[in-house]
């Protein structure tokens, strides 16, 4: 029989202990985990298959065994549970340890995979080892660490994302987006890729676009392109339309939550599995001064690094194309420039301050180091060889912050540590939803009660609250359109729509009736 619990407090009440059924379930799936760490620790199995299939199907039994369990006799709708009492949840001891875990597997998996087992001479070893039988199967090959850690990531999405729905299953758009990251973390991320690999074709995920796929202007990707006939010509295609044509559009239509929310890998596994630790972003406006600074740089780095990588690309095959290294590079500039541009003669009463500087800044160093290096002769354009600048992006940016960081840190940091501070496509996307997209979350201050549950619950650091409190639609360009918010909403305040640009952004400087003379503004509004 359900249990009506009307406590909407964060810290209201202790969670409740361990059901008998609970109890099994963790123990089946961390025996499940116990075979994956015996492998790790080089036990050697004496049939892979088996003890794979034991290990994954224990793991996968044990979570959706707890989270049927765990809201069986549960109303439908948002339980804070004490969430702030659980030491997984509120940066206790268990959320440390995880988070340490976390960052040693991740440092194994980038930079010493031969402690997984990886052997390049011979026959894999441990954790690895365990996964040839299924590597094989779907790719014909044996194991590799990224083939591991797909597989795990993979399977994470959908145990995770089913104990998700059936928190959330009060609300049809939580549901569908699920089902949608489990479609696209399956199917694009990882079948498509290890499949095109056994037919002995370029490894292409068609969901990862760049800047987030950083690889995909590299060398050694063109030439895999280029060398494999028409289906390597129709992926690069299809990775030019992604950027330029299709999630321009996408975007325009229904704001960055098309991606983010729904098809991203990375989003999907920090709504999955990170659903636990949405409540601990920074809602400060340190924070939030940090996050465009930073995601903003990381976002100018990717596309320096990435027209470093195709000038140097063309420099080395100046007869292969009709497109050369020095064309590439003014229609950069002049592409740049143009953007700029635009953005500063339409979009100039809608950008802040600080915004129109750093555009107008980078835009400056860009352009001036292209300049030097162009008229110096130097071939390695922004001063540094392209390789090194692809080798430090990726260290930083593509291993330690969106990996060791941004997931080995979500039990400390939340779950969208990433997606908030490093991800560039969420930058790029962000811009054109902030300037150009339908989408918007709109309120109902009328309605509001100040409970607070939509701010603690968006995962980008949103103080949604103080949107919702002057009933001010909020459209802010680090917004992933996840809906939570609305879905723990008690009064139906907030809403995600999509309609005309027309009165999108409509700010409102009144907050409380003590920071204005109300019958001085009102007689100003009626003349």
């Amino acid at each position: 029989m359900s249990k009506f619990e009307r406590n909407m407090a964060m810290t209201g009440e202790k969670p409740a202990a361990l059901s008998k059924g609970q109890k099994i379930f963790s123990a089946i799936g961390i025996t499940g985990l116990f075979i994956l760490i015996l492998a790790i620790a080089n036990v050697n199995f004496p049939n892979k298959t088996l003890f794979l299939s034991l290990s994954l199907g224990l793991m996968t039994l044990g979570t959706v065994g707890f989270s049927y369990d765990l809201y069986k006799n549960k109303q439908p709708g948002i339980k804070n549970d004490g969430v702030w009492f659980k030491s997984m949840t509120s940066r206790g001891l268990f959320a440390w340890i995880t988070a340490l875990a976390l960052t040693m597997f991740y440092v194994a998996l980038y930079w010493y995979p031969e402690y997984l087992g990886l052997n390049s001479e011979g026959a894999n070893t441990g954790i690895i080892s365990l996964f040839d039988p299924l590597s094989r199967l779907i790719n014909g090959g044996p194991a590799s660490q990224w083939f591991v850690y797909g597989t795990l990531y993979t399977l994470a999405i959908f145990i995770f994302g089913y104990k998700f729905i059936k928190k959330y299953r009060h609300n049809r758009y939580e549901v569908l987006r699920t089902f949608s990251v489990m479609f696209f973390q399956l199917g694009f991320a990882f079948l498509i890729p290890e499949i095109l690999m056994r037919l002995n074709q370029p490894y292409f995920n068609p969901a990862n676009i760049w800047p987030l796929n950083y690889d995909l202007f590299a060398g050694y990707k063109l030439d895999s392109f280029f060398s494999a006939g028409s289906i390597g010509l129709i992926m690069f295609a299809f990775g030019i339309l992604s950027i330029f044509v299709i999630s321009p559009i996408l975007t325009y239509k229904y704001g960055k939550r098309w991606y983010c929310s729904w098809v991203c890998g990375c989003g999907g596994l920090a709504e999955t599995a990170g659903d636990p630790y949405r409540h601990l972003s920074d809602k400060s406006v340190f924070a939030w001064k940090v996050e465009r600074w930073v995601i903003h740089s990381v976002l100018v780095f990717v596309t320096v690094m990435t027209i470093a990588v195709v000038y140097s690309y063309l420099s080395q095959n100046p007869d292969e194309f009709w497109f050369t290294k020095d064309v590439f590079l003014w229609s950069s500039a002049g592409f740049l420039s143009l953007v700029f541009s635009l953005l500063m003669y339409f979009k100039k009463e809608e950008l802040a301050k600080d915004a129109k500087y750093a555009g107008a800044g980078f835009l400056i160093v860009i352009l001036s180091m292209i300049c030097i290096n162009y008229f110096n002769y130097n071939q390695d354009i922004f001063l540094f060889p392209a390789h090194k600048l692809r080798e430090t992006y990726g260290f930083l940016i593509g291993a330690a912050f969106s990996g060791v960081i941004g997931v080995g840190f979500y039990p400390i940091f939340g779950n969208r540590v990433w997606c908030r501070f490093g991800c560039p496509m969420a930058a790029v996307l962000g811009m054109q939803q902030r300037l150009f997209s339908k989408f918007r979350i709109t309120t109902n201050g009328g309605q509001c009660i100040s409970c607070g549950n939509c701010s603690t619950y968006c995962e980008m650091g949103i103080d949604v609250r103080a949107y919702a409190q002057k009933g001010e639609n909020i459209v802010r360009s680090s917004c992933v359109g996840c809906g939570i918010c609305a879905s723990v909403c008690p009064r139906g305040v907030l809403k995600l729509e999509n309609d005309s640009l027309d009165n999108r952004i409509n700010q409102k400087e009144i907050t409380t009736g003590n920071d204005i003379d109300l019958m001085e503004f009102f007689n100003e509004k009626t003349k």
